[in-house]
């Protein structure tokens, strides 16, 4: 029985006239043409839109802010990574990564990672405007809580030296932790002093730097023997300038 009904199934194709056949083979080889000279299909970036209110994020968390700060640093950074794209930092819309690493950081204060991720990552762009704009925003958010937060601005002013050739932004992110972060590493606090050396500012480090280690603030006696050592080396160097243009 079986036989019979494969038998009629051969013999109905085989029945088929011939410019059908022929016909339904240019259509599958038309088709197969059209689908190998087709573009491939492309991926394309969204926009990134502003973050929710705020007061929205309060509600909606209910209760939750940290874990809805942690939640809109999730998304701000799975953005660049979008299914089949990935969307290159300085692409990005800054006025909208500001408004989200701000966001997230009122609805936890104490979080360090927004301002980790604006100085050590946004700001590594090579793009001098959004460099800027990062290193502003950081400098703004120290000010809110100086001792919690002196390391970022700390960064960004190593990144204003050394990156935008910047020294008067160094020297004011430096000496704006000087003045407001007590609680700043004695290596911070004495940033300013070093780049006002690498200015050609010697006569101003050095007095600085005496007045430092005259305060007793450094107590470490590695750390005065290397202070010391440089101002003795800035006392030189001033000297030296001093014999050079009496002559």
């Amino acid at each position: 029985m079986r036989w019979r009904l494969v038998d009629a199934e051969e013999r109905s194709a085989s029945s088929v006239p011939r410019a059908i056949k022929a016909t339904l083979a240019v259509a599958l080889a038309a088709q197969i043409a059209w689908q190998a000279s087709a573009p491939e299909p492309r991926a394309h970036a969204t926009t990134l839109e502003r973050p929710p209110a705020i007061e929205w994020l309060h509600a909606a968390s209910l209760g939750e802010p940290i874990a809805a700060s942690q939640l809109l640093m999730l998304r701000l950074q799975a953005f660049d990574n979008q299914p089949g794209i990935s969307i290159p930092f300085r692409a990005l819309d800054y006025e909208a990564v500001l408004a989200w690493l701000a966001t997230a950081l009122r609805l936890d204060p104490r979080s360090q990672y927004p301002l980790m991720i604006a100085s050590h990552v946004y700001a590594r762009v090579p793009d001098e405007a959004k460099q800027r704009l990062m290193l502003d925003f950081v400098y703004r958010e120290f000010l809110g809580d100086p001792d919690r937060r002196w390391r970022w601005l700390a960064h960004a002013a190593i990144i204003a030296k050394h990156r935008l050739k910047d020294m008067p932004l160094a020297l004011a992110y430096a000496e704006a932790i000087t003045r407001n972060a007590g609680a700043a590493r004695s290596w911070a606090r004495q940033m300013r002093i070093f780049i006002l050396e690498d200015m050609g500012e010697t006569e101003a480090a050095a007095v600085l730097l005496g007045g430092l280690l005259h305060s007793g603030e450094v107590t470490d006696p590695a750390e005065i023997h290397f202070l010391t050592e440089r101002l003795q080396q800035l006392e030189n160097v001033e000297k030296s300038t001093s014999t050079s243009k009496s002559r």
